[in-house]
């Protein structure tokens, strides 16, 4: 099986290598990863910890812990690396403590061990879903403590299916789990892995922080003119498709829209649909518009703290983006019906503060009962995120107690 995994890691690889003729991401994997050894920068004499995030979602989850360790251990060198440009492009735009961000060449044996024997981490830790099998083999190889950071698993991954057996053994090679939930936890117990502890979701830390952070925007302040906005974050088209029609019967109601994708044919396009009721965030001068459109990356989080519900987009492809940062700000959040792999969307829809849509006529439905009970909902929401704080104290007492980090 590690010969057949090899092999389909260098198919991927090509496979990349012939869309970044015509994919922009594609491209930018790939360009990313040219001349890789040649151009890495020499670590100095300092205790490496590296951190391998797949997407800027991962490092939020990641940040917490990392923030909380250069912040108790100023004298650790903070590695990260990142399999997405999305991450590698946008990180910098958070309040981090990396002192390298690098992209991760491709899972094979000897991209690995070039990459280990450059960087000589003391522990790496991999966040969530990412278990690469070569890394994690060869950062055991150079005892390289591993640790898998806000791990989650379900029922259908295949570590658990009858031809799992060599990711089984990736599984086993890792010094601790650290679990977002009770359900990974026993689904590892069922294959006899025991070195975990369920901590929780790390970025229910870092939207609490992110909120203390807040700074006020005064292009939204001039938008809303002291009223409260409907938030639509990280919408895609088929989200689109049944918020417009709602925007449109709703004239007297502020929105502020900011599509996952930033492209100028995506922007244009909804200007289109909502002809004469939008303006950019990007304008020099506001007028008095129904519908602010975020055209810009990295205003979403703060923009959320002058909404009263938020629609979150992503949840008819199954890729829910995040509703932890809305919640934060005592918003009740709206999605689409795909979000079985997501469980703080379960958490919110039983806790009553989460609503799934299949369609424009539920949204609105869903929309007036939130208005009618805005005041309580949004108590309980702020509550409820704050009830689940601490997830990052937890590893670090855990890790300090356990594998020693001074």
């Amino acid at each position: 099986m590690h010969i057949l995994y090899n092999i389909g890691i260098k198919c991927y690889e090509a496979v990349l290598h012939i869309a970044a003729n015509f994919n922009p991401k594609a491209k930018s994997w790939v360009k990313g990863r040219e001349d890789y050894f040649k151009h890495l920068p020499i670590v100095p004499d300092k205790k490496v910890f590296w951190f391998h995030c797949a997407s800027l979602g991962e490092f939020d989850m990641a940040l917490p812990i990392m923030n909380s360790l250069k912040e108790k251990y100023p004298s650790t060198f903070i590695l990260v690396s990142f399999f997405s440009p999305s991450g590698m492009e946008h990180y910098h735009k958070r309040i981090h403590s990396v002192d390298l961000a690098v992209y991760l060449p491709s899972d094979s044996p000897n991209n690995a061990k070039q990459f280990i024997d450059h960087f000589k981490p003391e522990k790496a830790f991999f966040v969530k879903y990412e278990f690469w099998s070569n890394y994690i083999f060869e950062a055991k190889k150079q005892h390289v403590q591993v640790f898998s950071l806000c791990s989650i698993f379900r029922d259908d991954h295949r570590f658990f299916k009858w031809y799992g057996g060599f990711f089984r053994d990736t599984l086993r090679q890792i010094d601790f789990f650290y679990t977002q939930n009770e359900r990974s936890s026993l689904l590892l117990a069922d294959i006899g892995i025991t070195n975990f502890t369920t901590t929780g979701d790390t970025r229910f830390d870092r939207v609490i922080e992110n909120k203390k952070q807040l700074i006020p925007n005064e292009k939204i302040e001039s938008f809303l003119k002291g009223e409260k906005a409907i938030i639509l974050g990280s919408t895609w088209p088929k989200d689109e498709e049944i918020l417009i029609p709602f925007i449109l019967k709703n004239s007297t109601q502020k929105f502020i829209l900011a599509p996952h994708s930033i492209d100028e044919a995506h922007i244009v396009s909804i200007e289109q649909q909502l002809t004469g009721k939008t303006q950019r965030f990007s304008d020099e001068s506001f007028s008095d518009s129904q519908v602010l459109i975020l055209n810009t990356i990295g205003n979403l989080s703060n923009a959320y703290s002058y909404g009263k519900i938020a629609y979150i987009g992503g949840g008819f492809s199954g890729n829910l983006h995040n509703i932890l940062e809305p919640a934060v700000f005592g918003l009740p959040v709206v999605f689409g019906p795909k979000f079985k792999r997501f469980p703080e969307a379960s958490m919110f829809i039983h806790a009553g503060i989460g609503f799934t849509v299949n369609n424009s006529s539920e949204f609105e439905t869903t929309i007036n009962e939130i208005e009618q009970n805005i005041a309580e909902l949004s108590q309980k929401t702020a509550a409820t995120v704050l009830k689940n704080k601490g997830a990052s104290v937890k590893i670090i007492s855990h890790l300090e107690n356990n594998f020693g980090l001074s």
